[in-house]
């Protein structure tokens, strides 16, 4: 999955895209682990849409928070000013 696709997705569904992939991972690393798994490559792009994913979601709750501490310096500035 490309990092623009995720960036479209709503903060719900990119959850549960991003647990059903850590899933798909760890299945991928316990069948690795018991047998040499065909194409190895998909492990390499599971762990970097998990990653893309998170990087996603970080920057997003980040985003939250500084938008919430904008808006707390505007309210006291504003409370300030009365």
């Amino acid at each position: 999955m490309k990092y623009a696709d995720i960036k479209t997705l709503p903060n719900k569904e990119l959850v549960e895209r991003y647990k059903e992939e850590k899933k798909r991972l760890t299945k991928l690393r316990f069948q690795n682990t018991v047998a040499q798994i065909e194409n190895p490559h998909k492990m390499k792009e599971a762990r970097k849409d998990v990653a893309r994913m998170l990087t996603e979601l970080n920057a997003r709750r980040q985003e939250a928070e500084m938008n919430a501490i904008e808006r707390k310096i505007n309210q006291s500035q504003e409370s300030q000013e009365n």
